[in-house]
């Protein structure tokens, strides 16, 4: 089962201005993760500034991880879990509050019940001003979560709210948009002229952040195959019965597949290899889901260490992998 891509542009910046003196800067600023997760465990990059001046779209390296028109990055969380549990939306680099906007609800944008979004697409957000006309806008935060003031200034790190699914999204995430004089700049390479591929200046990242094209957010074991709303709400990652199981599945939700790409599951147990499957994948897919399990034995699952195996590979190369461990008595 697959989720669709986000759809739409990113609204114009938000229209609160503040007649005040900017911070003092010089050249762009030095970014700091802006969310308080680890890339490629606990979030992930899900859409990079789109660099195709055409109607077609190519994020930093090449890639498809970017929609036409995308104008910042997207870290996105797992799942709605996460979301809830609290995650932080932190200043990329210290500034004054020039803008911000909070109420309106985290909902995906795709659903009939979501608000009117004309002119309100980044939702709730903050927008620093660093100076020298160099800014950072933050969207999709929160219903509620905004913890600054207009005029305030903030340090680095600070915190502005809590990563949300306000304005126009269909899944948790910040988008950070970072802008001078009003014109789009990727933080992964600041010269706009360079096409993807090329040599676009040094990263504004400190520390860096890893360019990734692809590879797996969560996985787990269950006694059934589960839905994806399932999946996109937050599972655990062993949700097992107390009784002995009557199947285990293997589950895994990756991001940026690539048509060809292989999703592979196995699983290990105290007698050995319990299964294996491989799946290849047809067409290029945002973010997918696939699940492989055995239905159990007449005398059920032999007792004891259990191990799931979940790989991602691309042109038979490994680019991410996860185990899950559990004990069946």
């Amino acid at each position: 089962m697959v989720a669709g891509r986000k759809r739409g542009r990113l609204a114009a910046p938000l229209l609160f201005a503040l007649t005040a003196a900017p911070v003092s800067a010089d050249g762009p600023p030095r970014l700091m993760l802006p969310i308080d997760c680890v890339p490629g465990t606990s979030c992930r990059i899900q859409q990079y500034v789109d660099r195709d001046p055409g109607p077609g779209s190519r994020d930093v390296g090449c890639g498809a991880l970017a929609n036409d028109g995308h104008k910042g990055t997207d870290f996105a969380l797992p799942d709605l879990q996460a979301m809830r549990a609290g995650v932080e939306v932190r200043a990329a680099a210290g500034g004054l509050v020039q803008g911000l906007r909070d109420g309106m609800p985290d909902i995906d944008a795709s659903l009939p019940a979501a608000p009117n979004l004309d002119g309100r697409e980044c939702g709730n957000g903050v927008t620093l001003d660093h100076g020298d006309g160099w800014q950072t806008q933050y969207c999709h935060m929160r219903q509620g979560s905004i913890a600054v003031a207009m005029g305030q200034r903030v340090e680095a790190g600070a915190t502005l709210g809590r990563v949300g699914m306000s304005g126009r999204a269909t899944f948790p995430h910040l988008h950070l948009s970072l802008r001078q004089d009003n014109r789009v700049v990727d933080p992964f390479g600041p010269d706009m002229s360079v096409p993807c591929g090329m040599d676009a200046g040094a990263p504004l990242w400190d520390p860096p952040i890893p360019y990734r094209d692809g590879g797996l957010v969560s996985a787990g074991v269950l006694d059934r195959v589960p839905d994806f709303a399932e999946i996109k709400e937050g599972l655990a990652t062993v949700a097992l019965p107390d009784d002995p199981p009557d199947a285990l599945v293997v589950w895994a939700l990756a991001f940026a597949g690539h048509s060809g790409d292989v999703i592979d599951l196995a699983l290990d147990g105290p007698e050995g290899s319990v299964g294996h499957q491989v799946m290849t994948l047809e067409k290029d897919q945002p973010l997918l889901y696939r699940a492989w399990g055995l239905r159990a034995p007449a005398a059920g699952f032999p007792a004891g260490a259990y191990r799931a195996r979940i790989r991602h590979l691309r042109g038979g190369i490994e680019i991410d992998r996860r185990s899950v461990s559990f004990t069946l008595p």
